[in-house]
């Protein structure tokens, strides 16, 4: 009898070991998704839906920045790299030493870069030209911008996201940032900066632009002021709009696959314009 219950709580502990040890490995094969931060809540908000939809499916999505998430890519500690910009030469040719080819793009949403400022501020609208004199130090007061006569308070994204490269390579024209600017770690921190700042002026996604005023943007003085928005991002009308991506190593396959190819879908789309993005389809 004694043999026989040992035999049972040997056959018992086996069993939950296995069970133990299988539940290790499902959550060790979570899909992992790193980078920027204005993609975040995009990402959060589709993983969220995902795992509801799919209750086997566990999906970790974390922020950092564009470049931090392509670096994570290319160390091999994350499965996709969410990016507000395309991956640079060098960082293909790290991947291709690496992987054995450039990495694999994935255009999922689209975005308008809005210009953030308080809701008090008389200012509407800047052309391009302005915003790049503000962002490279030439404009220092809201008087030259037709507001009051009180100082600018430029706040930037830090240097390792997306949005702060598109931002200087195609606003600033590669100039550099100047040396006032103050940089914040994500767009939600430039935006609860710029709603408690009336003088602020700041920039980013355009679905974070919840309690501050988006700046309409003209391209030229001779060009209509715009604001972000479906139409006027897949126009082009608006000047600063950019593409959002998903990068894997390689063309996605198995858990990444079936989540890109959701995100993809029209409920996955549905959700980029819940959240204030824009769809691709």
């Amino acid at each position: 009898m004694r043999g026989g219950r040992f035999i049972l709580y040997a056959a018992g502990l086996a069993a939950a070991l296995a069970l133990s040890h299988w539940g290790c490995a499902q959550r060790e094969r979570a899909l992992t998704i790193k980078g920027s931060d204005t993609m975040v809540i995009l990402g959060q908000r589709w993983a969220e839906t995902y795992m509801k939809e799919h209750p086997g499916a566990l999906v970790q999505v974390t922020g950092g920045g564009s470049g931090t998430g392509i670096a994570a890519l290319i160390n091999g500690t994350t499965d996709i790299c969410q990016s507000s910009r395309p991956l640079k030469d060098d960082e293909k040719r790290q991947l291709t030493e690496k992987f054995g080819g450039p990495g694999h793009e994935t255009i999922v949403a689209m975005d308008g870069i809005a210009l953030y400022a308080h809701q008090d501020n008389p200012v509407s609208e800047m052309t391009l030209d302005q915003v790049k004199a503000v962002y490279t130090g030439a404009i220092t007061n809201w008087k030259d911008l037709g507001g009051p006569d009180a100082p600018v308070v430029v706040y930037s994204r830090e240097n390792n996201s997306g949005t702060y490269e598109y931002f200087k390579d195609h606003v600033l024209g590669g100039a550099d940032f100047a040396a006032g600017v103050q940089t914040l770690p994500g767009t939600a921190a430039v935006v609860n900066a710029v709603a408690q700042e009336p003088r602020a002026l700041g920039y980013g996604g355009a679905a974070y632009a919840k309690g501050v005023k988006e700046i309409a943007i003209r391209r030229d003085a001779s060009s209509p002021a715009v604001l972000p928005s479906l139409e006027t991002v897949r126009s082009g009308e608006y000047p600063i709009a950019r593409n959002l991506f998903y990068y894997t190593r390689r063309a996605p396959e198995g858990a990444a696959k079936a989540f890109i190819d959701w995100a993809l879908s029209e409920a996955g789309q549905a959700i980029v314009t819940e959240v204030g993005y824009y769809p691709v389809r």
